[in-house]
């Protein structure tokens, strides 16, 4: 670039010498007023000038070729050189809108500020070369030393600063306030950088915000969203917002990732849709999709996972809406590494089936108990009914869950259940038998009292025949 501004500069002095040698000068010399309310001080000032009014060239060829051209003001020279009907202008430093010759309503301070316009209007530039190159773009701002310095026919963009959206060509509605902010854009549009070289790399991105230093540096995605130092630093992506310092910092190619707070998904590179709140919150994911984390370092590689607080930090949750509410569903487990879900019951998901047979009778061996929680879990101390899981451990590990440390933590009440059912099942089977038999004997009984009271009939029938035979045997054994 300095290399070519040089080689201009040669030129330029080349031309300049040319003119001063081969320029006529007017007879008689400009010195001061002219008809038309027009100022000329220099040699070649308003040298072409027919009809235009109340303009005002000071300094060596400035306004040189004006001929219609109204209410210009060129201080410097070479400004407005090139003018011919452009109104409305002014230009303040060595040549400044040299080469506008059509362009209404342009402002440029600084040497060749807005150089190569030509017919673009409504343009602001403040500053060494800023707008150097604009020939058609229209209403542009630039502040500050080669702003908006590659610009030609991009319109209605604003750079605040030195080399501020320097390469922009064509792109238009893009506003950079900071040095070198938007610096590579060339068609971008409607990006929005604030701070030293916010959304320096963005080329053509379209509907970027960065605010802070570095942020966005790298991004050349669209629709991201960066505040803060060095936040969303360097991605492809697209529809990401990045919140705090380094706030998605790495190399990223994800969308549609959401992270507030320091240092938030820092490390994330590949992945979409997740979401991290707090300080350093999913900065253990690299790769994942889908992923929710507040407050939580997150695990590299998974995806559709939700984590909520720090393991060792945060101690009790609260949540409102909960209590109280009724709802219809399956009963929610906690492990031991915290994760929250319902314990499914489908064959599809187990192995191993085997009938329980003896292994219940273990809970025989158990001694419920009446206990009260520690005022610092339950203030109230309500009495309560269960079992302690120390002891239920002796009877069998397996009906005890432990904490991260291998602690013993509480009793697996469901596996007790199912074990009481089995038990129960059991002593109904034994039962359903011993009713069985009670009905078989009941029923052998009623027979057996059937044939008893037969055969009480029977020998009662003999015993009245007996009686009735009785007087006729005694006879027989008088007569004998």
């Amino acid at each position: 670039m300095k290399a070519n501004i040089a080689l201009g500069l040669m030129i330029f002095a080349l031309v300049c010498i040319a003119l001063v040698q081969n320029t006529q000068a007017v007879s008689p010399p400009p010195d001061g007023g002219y008809a038309g309310g027009n100022t000329a001080e220099g040699q070649n000032a308003l040298l072409s000038l027919t009809s235009g009014t109340f303009n005002t060239a000071v300094g060596f060829a400035s306004l040189k070729s004006n001929t219609i051209g109204n209410v210009n003001t060129a201080l410097g020279v070479n400004a407005l050189s090139l003018n011919t009907t452009g109104a409305n202008n002014t230009a303040t430093g060595g040549n400044v809108l040299y080469s506008n010759t059509t362009g209404v309503e342009n402002t440029a301070s600084g040497v060749y500020a807005l150089f190569h316009n030509t017919a673009g209007n409504y343009n602001a530039a403040n500053g060494a070369l800023s707008l150097g190159s604009n020939t058609t773009g229209d209403a542009n701002t630039a502040d500050g030393t080669q702003a908006l310095f590659s610009n030609t026919t991009g319109d209605q963009n604003t750079a605040n600063g030195a080399i501020a959206l320097y390469s922009n060509t064509t792109g238009f509605w893009n506003t950079a306030t900071g040095v070198a902010a938007l610096h590579n854009n060339t068609a971008g549009i409607e990006n929005t950088a604030v701070g030293m070289t916010a959304l320096y790399g963005n080329t053509t991105g379209g509907a970027n915000t960065a605010v802070g230093f570095q942020a966005g540096f790298g991004s050349d995605g669209g629709g991201n969203t960066a505040v803060g130092v060095q936040a969303l630093f360097n991605t492809s992506g697209g529809g990401n917002t990045a919140v705090g310092i380094g706030a998605l910092f790495s190399p990223h190619t994800g969308n549609n990732n959401t992270a507030i707070d320091v240092g938030a998904l820092r490390n994330a590179y590949i992945g979409d849709d997740n979401i991290a709140l707090g300080d350093g919150a999913g900065a253990n994911l690299f790769t994942g999709d889908n992923n929710i984390y507040i407050y939580n370092l997150g695990i590299d590689g998974e995806s559709d996972t939700i984590r909520i607080g720090a393991v060792g930090t945060h101690t009790a949750t609260f949540i409102a809406g909960i209590s109280g509410t009724a709802v219809n569903g399956s009963p929610v487990v906690v492990d031991a590494n915290g994760q929250l879900g319902v314990a499914p019951s489908s064959e599809r998901f187990k192995d191993e089936i085997k009938a329980m047979n003896k292994a219940s009778e273990a809970i025989l061996a158990l001694e419920p108990v009446t206990f009260r929680y520690r005022k610092e879990i339950d203030a109230e101390h309500t009495l309560r009914f269960g079992l302690v899981a120390e002891e239920v451990a002796k009877v069998n590990p397996a009906l005890v869950t432990r904490d991260k440390n291998g602690e013993i933590y509480t009793v697996r009440y469901e596996a007790v259940n199912a074990m009481l059912l089995n038990e129960f099942l059991k002593e109904h089977r034994k039962n359903e038998e011993q009713q069985a038999t009670i009905a078989q004997l009941k029923s052998g009984m009623e027979a057996l009292i059937a044939t008893v009271k037969e055969h009480a009939a029977q020998i009662q029938k003999v015993s009245a025949q007996l009686e009735a035979n009785k007087p006729t045997l005694q006879l027989v054994a008088n007569n004998q």
